[in-house]
């Protein structure tokens, strides 16, 4: 895959719009400069054409007649190219006209406009033309109807120039004004990205040694990298949690497997040191079946968690149907009364109604088997455990409560842990491998649901599950 730079495309959005921004100021500005200068020059050209008009005077015969003083008429514009200009009366009559005016340039500019543009040999005319335009000079009882139409234009090259010139210099300093907003704009753009690759090359040492971050002062005062700051810093305590919890359950795994293979090692050992009576060996092996079968729980109940952490990361669909939380909780109740009948301990079950839950029957029934396990044990002698089932719309609650001693605040937060035995009763010839709660945690968590403990010295255990019913918005 082709890498693209954050810093390049920056920088290439801030050139094209510096770009586009002094193309438009130097084309509204080079319209504005020619627009002014084109209004000046028809200002100029008015200004000639009254004054060709007020050369227009009465003779002093004794019918007087209008006559035109073509002596008087201004220099033109530009010395290289001659000014044009014409006079007619008001029945059409061309009463003066200038030598180089063009035979056959009539009534410019039309009727209908005021201004307009031509060519003569080459050469860019602009005219005016002036309509009705009274007689200035006139004497005694010269008549007062008499009125002039006056045509002057004149060359536009100095104007044109003048725009050109103008537009040059407006570009260039545009284009000055660009390089050094480009300049401070790539200034700012890599000074304010260096806290991002400072915060880069803080991830760049994280490894399985060092777990911290350490982002730069620049990288915690930036806003903009707080959010992207606090979000690494907590995926990498969770990848971290989770990398010490994997190696201490591989840890503890090998531990607890180590037992039993070596009680079965030796039990297998001593049957063959000597030979024994038909017996003695049955007696080995019968205890060598009970290590294996206590190892082939172990192994069970470990791939159990395996799997059950796969569901609660997604990384594993099942096809699931709806179940009835309560004839699970009931089939558990049946499953531990031995156990509870044993110890002393007796069993309440209450339920509000149904709850229907999309899930594995074993599953639920294992998560209430373990529950009760440990509310049993704990449990004194003649003591009462509480197992209630009750719905809340699209929640379901399953509580099992015990009468014991209760858990202390500090164990609380290791209960689900895996391997993990906060008490001394929870010993291996009477508690299990500590895998029971964690693999029930991981169970509710995959159904989407969770599993609250609630305790403290004296006050006996109260567990609170928490699970979506079949109504609610849980899809397997």
């Amino acid at each position: 895959m082709r890498q693209t730079s954050i810093q390049r495309r920056l920088i290439a959005a801030v050139v094209i719009s510096q770009l586009l921004l002094a193309i438009g100021i130097v084309s509204v500005a080079v319209y504005f400069t020619r627009r002014q200068l084109r209004n000046a020059f028809d200002a100029g050209l008015h200004g000639r054409a009254m004054s060709v008009a007020a050369l227009v005077r009465y003779s002093e015969d004794e019918h007087p007649a209008l006559i035109f003083e073509d002596d008087l008429v201004p220099p033109p514009l530009e010395k290289q190219h001659p000014d044009l200009y014409q006079v007619t009366t008001g029945d059409g009559r061309v009463l003066a006209r200038s030598p180089n005016w063009p035979q056959d340039l009539q009534a410019i500019p039309k009727k209908d406009r005021q201004h307009a543009n031509f060519t003569v040999d080459g050469i860019r005319y602009r005219a005016v033309r002036l309509e009705n335009v009274p007689v200035l000079d006139r004497e005694g009882d010269a008549p007062s109807t008499d009125v002039l139409t006056v045509t002057y234009a004149a060359p536009t090259d100095q104007m044109t120039r003048a725009v050109a010139h103008a537009g040059i210099y407006i570009a260039a300093g545009s284009g000055l004004l660009l390089l050094v907003t480009v300049g401070i704009a790539v200034l700012g753009l890599r000074r304010g990205l260096r806290p991002l690759a400072e915060l880069a090359a803080s991830a760049a040492l994280v490894n399985a040694s060092n777990w911290n971050l350490n982002p730069s002062e620049a990288a915690l005062s930036t806003t903009e990298l707080a959010p992207l700051t606090q979000a690494m810093t907590a995926m990498l305590e969770g990848l971290h949690r989770a990398f010490t919890q994997q190696r201490e359950f591989l840890a503890n795994a090998a531990h607890e497997l180590k037992t039993p293979v070596a009680v079965l090692k030796s039990t297998l050992q001593s049957l063959l040191q000597r030979p024994r009576a038909v017996d003695e060996y049955r007696a080995g092996l019968e205890q060598a079946l009970d290590d294996m079968a206590r190892l082939e729980q172990l192994m069970h109940s470990m791939l159990r968690l395996a799997r059950a952490e796969q569901w609660a990361a997604g990384s594993a669909r099942r096809e699931l149907e709806a179940v009835e939380v309560a004839a699970t909780c009931e089939s558990a109740m049946e499953r531990l009364a031995p156990v509870a009948r044993e110890r002393g301990v007796t069993i309440h079950f209450v339920s509000n109604g149904p709850m229907p839950m999309r899930a594995d029957a074993d599953d639920l029934e294992l998560v209430w088997s373990n529950l009760l396990e440990n509310a049993i044990r704990f449990s004194p002698t003649g003591g009462n455990v509480q197992l209630r089932a009750r719905s809340n719309g699209s929640r379901g609650y399953v509580e099992v409560e015990d009468n014991g001693p209760g858990i202390p605040q500090s164990e609380l937060a290791h209960l689900f842990e895996r391997f993990h035995r906060g008490d001394s009763s929870r010993a291996r010839n009477t508690g299990g491998y500590g895998l029971g709660l964690a693999i029930s945690k991981a169970l509710i968590e995959a159904y989407g649901g969770t599993i609250t403990p609630q305790s403290g010295p004296g006050q006996g255990t109260r567990m609170v599950v928490e699970v979506p019913l079949e109504n609610s918005a849980f899809s397997s």
